[in-house]
């Protein structure tokens, strides 16, 4: 397997640091809002990659924090006036209820900042006592200037870093570009006792601490969005290694955006669509379709054409499986030789860096050759290798969900006849709807709003 390693600029072989075992962290949400389509991509993305080392046999233990204390936050329980904690309480629900819908298996652990508060305060003492952090007025920094490797990732030079887009202009620091380890609390914010006086850990000290505790000071993939590189990665680098000498992760792995009309989608940009809003008009598998269908490394456009192509395309296979009659179909089966060769072949493309596209395609290959043999097992090797990327996870509840859809597609069809024959006045048809649907368990209540439907006991 190979992976293209952020830290290196180039694919690599990927060797776990223990055999049969893969330990990843990827960066989770900041819960003060719900997220967009743009993060969606990420939490997908790393999904993937966790169920496809599981499908290798790997033992994987998998990280992703959650932010619960940040400047957002603050700035969020303002505008809703309601306690910072009610805030996260709020958008962590909502987040679960979210991922779960696209299909996300939950980590393995989803730390919390304010659940390791202590373990970041001994962090930064650790780095002020090595010489990297210095306190101004009960904040602490870190010196970028004294971490000599500091911008090996993203590429940038410190004597190049101005005030600007991701450097905040702040006269205490000794260099524009050191960053806060410890943010001395303001009247009124959430703050825990430190050796600096009261206040509240950094961003990425938060991440650092997390992905440690759980992992080990060295785990195998750090994972995230582009935008995390710098400064968020860049600067859980420096502190991790600063403080221990070694490395925080041996490769690092970030998915491209996701653009609107070829901007990056974002909140501040203001051209964002919630992933629960996208939810509603479309369903998990198709939203998973329209990302896998690209490189995860490349940006994707926001495309509704292209979510109704997926769309498609995801029903193909499930009418497929319809027409098996999924799942009374014969549980005994073993692949032949193509059947091998097409496993080979898809596994080649996922080790070839997540090639998901490539991946994809031989899905397709593999229903287009059932469609001439016929061959049974054809369908079994479409749900292993499909089920490796979260497709078809729950194909009876699937099909069930589209037969009930239908259904209900078709009442609201009747009702919409019945409507018209009452305004036509053909009285005895729109009685006959009422009645018929009556007969097959389905009650008609017309309000001053229009006609409502329940289902009888």
């Amino acid at each position: 397997m190979k992976i293209f390693n952020t830290m290196k600029k180039r694919k690599e072989e990927f060797v776990p640091i223990e055999a049969g075992k893969l330990k990843m962290y990827a960066c989770g949400p900041t819960v003060y809002n719900y997220f967009h389509i743009g993060n969606a991509r990420a939490f997908l993305f790393f999904d993937v990659v966790r169920r496809y080392f599981e499908f290798l046999g790997y033992d994987v233990t998998y990280v992703q924090n959650i932010t619960d204390i940040e400047d957002k936050l603050i700035k969020q329980s303002q505008e809703e006036k309601l306690p910072v904690s009610k805030i996260a309480e709020k958008y962590i629900k909502a987040f679960l209820k979210d991922t779960k819908a696209l299909g996300i298996k939950p980590a393995d652990h989803l730390p919390r900042a304010t659940e390791y508060i202590n373990e970041m305060i001994k962090l930064i003492q650790k780095l002020e006592k090595k010489g990297f952090a210095y306190q101004v007025d009960g904040d602490v920094y870190f010196s970028v200037s004294d971490f000599k490797e500091y911008g090996k990732l993203s590429g940038k030079k410190i004597d190049e870093l101005k005030t600007g887009a991701r450097v905040d202009e702040n006269k205490n620091k000794k260099h524009p570009a050191d960053f806060t380890l410890w943010k001395k609390a303001k009247p009124q914010e959430p703050n825990w006792e430190s050796p600096w006086g009261k206040g509240r850990p950094g961003w990425h000290t938060e991440c650092v601490v997390m992905s440690r505790t759980l992992l080990g000071e060295t785990f195998d993939i750090h994972g995230g969005g582009n935008d995390l590189i710098f400064p968020h990665h860049e600067n859980e680098i420096a502190q991790a290694q600063a403080s221990t000498g070694k490395a925080l992760a041996k490769y690092w792995m970030h998915n491209g955006y996701l653009n609107i009309e070829g901007e990056k989608m974002s909140k501040s940009l203001n051209n964002f669509f919630t992933t629960r809003d996208i939810l509603k008009k479309y369903d998990q598998e198709t939203i998973r379709f329209f990302f896998l269908s690209k490189h995860y490394r490349s940006p994707i456009d926001f495309n509704e054409d292209i979510l109704i192509e997926s769309r498609k395309a995801v029903n193909g296979f499930y009418q497929l499986f319809k027409e098996v009659d999924y799942p009374h179909i014969s549980s005994k089966h073993e692949y032949d030789e193509q059947q091998k060769d097409l496993k080979k072949k898809f596994i080649a493309a996922m080790d070839d860096d997540f090639n998901t596209a490539k991946a994809i395609s031989y899905l397709f290959e593999i229903l287009k050759l059932y469609r001439k043999l016929k061959d049974v097992n054809l369908i079994y090797l479409l749900i292993e290798l499909g089920q490796s990327l979260g497709f078809f996870q729950n194909i009876e509840d699937r099909l069930q969900k589209n037969l009930n859809d239908i259904s209900e597609e078709l009442v609201k069809l009747l009702i919409d006849y019945r409507k018209q024959f009452k305004r036509e006045k053909r009285w005895e048809w729109a009685d006959r709807i009422r009645a018929d649907l009556k007969e097959i368990g389905i009650q008609l209540r017309d309000t001053s709003e229009g006609t409502d439907w329940e289902l009888q006991e």
